[in-house]
């Protein structure tokens, strides 16, 4: 009884630690940011908006593309907005540069958080039991079957980026499908916010009276972007349908 008892305590913490895993160790990286933030702000004497200066300060340093691609490389382990660091390319980096580090920066995020996403889905799926999980598998293996199809209208739809990458892995999704489907479907996404952020000047959002001087074409063509992709959504979507039919 005692060892029958061992066991299943063992089991109960590692599926505990399957399920919550990741939001654990997300709440590590966040309580290490802001508790180096608070400490970083307390021995310098500096307000929260200078040292988003300093930040956006190293960012325009010469090493600044390569930190930035390593912030956001790492970023889907603390589940960081990617629309802020890609706005953020385009006000700093320009809308050619912004949108190359970003490229760089995002796929290797996604890598990131498509691995993560396969080793804590890893057994969920297998072995159906109940009802509901054959459902579900019966679902994924649909996906399976269409994974650049399904990848590319989620990027194009632009569902959440971390939320796809997590799922692509989690499902088992194969991995050439996955990346070449995230690489293309990201590209009209990632222009979009870039030239976004291009018509917003960085130096203008510290000023006391923030009143941004957009760049009219850089926001026209975002806003084009943004359409166009969703119409490729829609397309798509109704020849996956038809396919299904």
């Amino acid at each position: 009884m005692v060892k029958g008892s061992t066991i299943t305590k063992t089991e109960q913490q590692s599926s505990f630690l399957s399920r919550n895993g990741q939001k654990l160790f997300a709440i590590v990286i966040w309580a290490f940011l802001v508790g180096g933030i608070v400490t970083y702000s307390f021995v310098t004497g500096k307000s929260p908006t200078d040292i988003l200066r300093d930040v956006v300060g190293l960012l325009q340093t010469p090493f600044g593309p390569l930190i930035y691609i390593l912030i956001y490389a790492v970023r889907p382990l603390a589940f960081f907005s990617a629309i802020v660091l890609t706005l953020l390319a385009g006000s700093l980096f320009g809308p050619i540069f912004g949108v190359i580090y970003t490229v760089i920066g995002s796929n290797i995020s996604a890598t990131v958080a498509y691995f993560l996403g396969s080793v804590l889905g890893r057994g969920v799926l297998s072995d159906s039991k109940t009802d509901s999980q054959g459902i579900v598998q019966r679902y994924a293996e649909r996906m399976r079957q269409n994974s650049f199809e399904t990848i590319l209208i989620m990027r194009f739809i632009y569902l959440p980026y971390d939320l796809v990458n997590y799922l692509g892995g989690f499902l088992r999704i194969d991995y050439k499908a996955f990346i070449l489907a995230t690489i293309l479907g990201s590209i009209p996404g990632t222009i979009t916010f870039v030239l976004a952020g291009a018509s917003v000047r960085i130096d203008d959002v510290f000023m006391e009276n923030f009143r941004p001087e957009l760049n009219p074409w850089t926001l026209v063509a975002s806003v084009v972007l943004f359409v166009g992709s969703l119409l490729l959504s829609r397309y798509f979507k109704r020849r996956e349908a038809k396919r299904g039919e």
